[in-house]
This record gives C-alpha cells, sequence and structure tokens, in this order.
C-alpha cells in the first residue's frame, strides 16, 4: 500500500543545510497499525509529513496505492488526502467558534458532498466515537477528550483509507488516552483502516502491532507484534 525508497529529505542549502532524512527505505501494507517513535528531531514528524502529502521528499520515491506521489502535482496531493488519508493531530485543531457537527462536516464540504449527505455523514461519525447527543456543542463545552473524539470523527467521516495520527493522546490524561487509543484500534481492527502513529510514549505504542524507530534521519528499528491465539 505505501512504499518508500531511499527516501530523503534536506531542508535549507550550503552550510545551512540540515538533513531531516537519510536514505528511508519503507513498506506499509493495507490495515497495519503503525506506530512511529524516535527523539525530537529523528526524521518521524518529517517521514509522517511526508507519508501525509503534506511535504514532499527531496530525493527517492513515496508510491502510496501504486501512484508516484512525488510525481503529483500540489492540486493533485491535495485531492490525494482530501480522498484516501484522514488526519488527528495533538492539539485537536477544531475550529473554535464551529459546532462538533459542523467540524466533522468540514471535509465532506471540501469533497463538495451536499448538506443532508454531510449532516447524515457526520451526525454517524460522531456516533460511532460515543458521542451521539454532543452534536451541538462547540469545543470550548467539551473535555478534551471529547474534542479528541470529535477530531477522530472528521478524520474517519470520508471513510479513509489511512490515519495518520500525530501524537493523538499528547494532550490527554491518562485514562483518557487509553480511550482514545482503543477508539483508534476499534477504526483499524473493525474498519481495517490503516494507521499511522507518532508517539514518544511506550504505552501507546503497544496499542500498535508494528513499531518503527527513527534516529538521526535513519530507520533504526522496525519490530512487530506477534499476534495472539
Amino acid at each position: 500500500m505505501i512504499r518508500l525508497s531511499a527516501l530523503t529529505k534536506v531542508y535549507g542549502s550550503g552550510q545551512a543545510a540540515f538533513q531531516a532524512l537519510k536514505g528511508i527505505d519503507l513498506t506499509i501494507q493495507a490495515g497495519e497499525f503503525v506506530a512511529i517513535m524516535g527523539p525530537s528531531g529523528s526524521g518521524k514528524s518529517t517521514t509522517m509529513n511526508i507519508l501525509g502529502c503534506l511535504d514532499t521528499p527531496s530525493s527517492g520515491s513515496y508510491e502510496f496505492m501504486d501512484i508516484h506521489v512525488q510525481k503529483l502535482s500540489r492540486n493533485q496531493r491535495a485531492l490525494l488526502r482530501r480522498h484516501f488519508l484522514g488526519f488527528v493531530f495533538q492539539g485537536f485543531n477544531l475550529l473554535a467558534r464551529t459546532t462538533a457537527l459542523e467540524n466533522v462536516e468540514l471535509p465532506l464540504i471540501y469533497r463538495g458532498e451536499d448538506a443532508a449527505t454531510r449532516h447524515g455523514a457526520a451526525r454517524a461519525a460522531l456516533e460511532q466515537v460515543g458521542l451521539k447527543g454532543w452534536e451541538h456543542h462547540t469545543p470550548a463545552e467539551l473535555s478534551g477528550g471529547q474534542q479528541q473524539r470529535v477530531a477522530i470523527a472528521r478524520a474517519i467521516v470520508t471513510h479513509p483509507a489511512v490515519l495518520l495520527a500525530d501524537e493523538p493522546t499528547g494532550n490527554l490524561d491518562t485514562k483518557t488516552s487509553q480511550e482514545i487509543m482503543e477508539l483508534i484500534t476499534a477504526f483499524n481492527r473493525e474498519k481495517g483502516i490503516t494507521v499511522l502513529m507518532v508517539t514518544h510514549e511506550p504505552d501507546m505504542a503497544a496499542y500498535a502491532r508494528r513499531i518503527i524507530r527513527f534516529v538521526d534521519g535513519h530507520l533504526e528499528s522496525d519490530s512487530r507484534k506477534e499476534e495472539a491465539a
């Protein structure tokens, strides 16, 4: 589904150049749940940005569903994001004066869906994350955990092939973090959504079936968890 080959990323030029990625080779199959770990500056966030079509590599190749992403125009990458990718961020990134329902509808507006379709899909997504009855509350009226549930509903309302989660529990307490991780795990196992998650927390990474570690722009280790019998 996803293949990175000899991928590099360099920021700046000349003496100020910084090589964030140094020849990454990585293959991810459909339906995997992958945790991406590493210290600050290791290359994990740069990799996620490239996987999410938010940035482009300096060299090497990125194939997504047999599409050579590095050859796409900016508009074509935006279309790929819109139709195949969902995003969850540490800071929730919800519109403050907009209701939960309206926040979840946003990706469908970008896709040109009509109002009835948007409302129905957004309500269904909110129900899936346990927020039925909270549709008309604004972010200020929701707890941190509820706000992240809205963000997850917004990410899955378009039925993406891949969910990219960047520190999804970073602003949450332990109990709420576990609830959010169980929700993400359920979408992976029950709906087959491929999950790629950046985290600093080993207990959150333990929910994944595969853990990749970056150090200094290199892929240092790649381990898989054996499925329980």
